[in-house]
């Protein structure tokens, strides 16, 4: 906890960027009956009527201090998944940092040896060594501040019915151009010293 504490009261360093990363799924859902639009005196109606048609996966990658989000539509959430949003953290997102601190929880596909299980040795390599991976305490994840914009992302654009992956990734695509506009930052203010105060039962009793 502390590590990852740490890390948020860092200042800003482009060229070695802190991205908090994190997934959800979101469940694809179509009208069964076509809305009645909004007229003047009366709200859009939407039968209560709906079809399940599945669920999909979305990677959140943050950069709280720059004001930066990308979020990542898949079909699944594997490790072959997980790779490429890492390869892609390097090679699109920040190909001239030093070095990506990358804030994520204890998920079993969250280990830089996934590399290894999808990429080339070298390929793999290439790519460990521009990663720095700090973990969230188990039962913590709420330390992980994708999961803030992960509720303001629900919040302003999944607030209704999206029938399919097309849809939720062009509504998506809007969002985070939104917000990456607007430069939206995160106020983190939960610090070490807080932490050992607020969860000071948490901490070794020393004698």
């Amino acid at each position: 906890m502390e590590d990852v504490l740490d890390l948020y009261a860092e200042p800003y360093e482009p060229w070695q960027p802190v991205v908090c990363l994190d997934e959800r799924p979101c469940q694809l859902v179509a009208d069964t009956l076509e809305p009645l639009p909004r007229q003047p005196g009366r709200a859009k109606r939407v039968d209560y009527e709906y079809e399940r048609r599945g669920v999909c996966n979305t990677f959140m990658l943050l950069q709280p201090l720059a004001g930066w989000r990308e979020v990542k539509v898949t079909e699944r959430r594997t490790k072959h998944d997980f790779a490429y949003i890492l390869r892609d953290l390097v090679d699109v997102h920040f190909p001239h940092a030093e070095k990506i601190r990358v804030v994520l929880d204890n998920l079993n596909t969250h280990s830089l040896a996934t590399l290894y299980e999808v990429f080339s040795p070298t390929e793999a390599r290439r790519l460990v060594s521009r990663l720095e991976f700090h973990h969230t305490p188990k039962h913590a994840s709420w330390l992980n501040m994708a999961e803030i914009e992960f509720s303001v992302m629900v919040g302003q654009s999944l607030k209704r019915r999206i029938p399919d992956q097309a849809t939720l990734t062009t509504e998506l695509a809007a969002y985070t151009a939104r917000r990456n506009q607007q430069q939206a930052t995160i106020r983190w203010q939960f610090d070490v010293q807080q932490a050992r105060t607020k969860l000071g039962k948490l901490y070794p009793q020393l004698s």
